[in-house]
Formats: structure tokens, C-alpha cells, sequence
């Protein structure tokens, strides 16, 4: 099982979990989604005490990785498998990413 604390702002928003049987949670942090000002990190992740779970990881999510020729030389030079998209977005969303979220690793 991976996970990580998924940031808005620098304000930790939730925790994206990937189990060990390849499910992906969303979870938005309960302090965070109790606070009316603060907003979804997406339209397809309204902020709410759901839980949101598939067996693709979120568009949302896939969508901060590269594409192309940019995401095989980073995954050859980080030696991450191409198919493992959340051990790339572990590797890559931590900083600098466009937009407001960023992805940190839970050790």
C-alpha cells in the first residue's frame, strides 16, 4: 500500500491511497472539508466526506503526469516502470506542479 497527502495551496486537502489489490481512495482530510472556505481540489472530486474509490487512478490525478517522450525519460532516469502512474506522480507532484496541488509521499 501506497499513500500520499494530496495538498491544495499548501493546505493539506486529503490522502490518495493505493491498496495493495490496485484500488485508488480519495479521502478529503476532515478538518479540511469541514471549512466552507476551502474549495474542491477538483470538479470531479467535490469536497464531501466520501469516500472516492476506483481501479484507475483519478482523472484528476493522471492528468498532473507527463506524456510522451517527457514521461518515458522520466521514468527511465527515476527507473519507474511506465505503467506504474502513481509511483511517477509520488516521484514527480511534490513540487512544482501546474496548478495548486501537490502530491507528497507518506513514508
Amino acid at each position: 500500500m501506497r499513500q500520499a497527502e494530496i495538498y491544495l495551496n499548501d493546505i493539506m486537502a486529503g490522502k490518495l491511497t493505493e491498496t495493495d489489490d490496485g484500488k485508488y481512495i480519495f479521502e478529503y482530510d476532515s478538518i479540511y472539508c469541514s471549512n466552507p472556505k476551502n474549495p474542491s481540489i477538483s470538479l470531479t472530486l467535490p469536497k464531501s466526506q466520501r469516500r472516492y474509490e476506483s481501479y484507475t487512478l483519478f482523472p484528476f490525478f493522471a492528468n498532473m503526469l507527463s506524456e510522451g517522450s517527457n514521461k518515458a525519460l522520466q521514468c527511465r532516469t527515476m527507473k519507474i516502470d511506465e505503467n506504474d502512474e502513481f509511483g511517477l506522480l509520488l516521484a514527480t507532484a511534490y513540487a512544482d506542479t501546474i496548478g495548486a496541488v501537490t502530491v507528497k509521499r507518506i513514508k
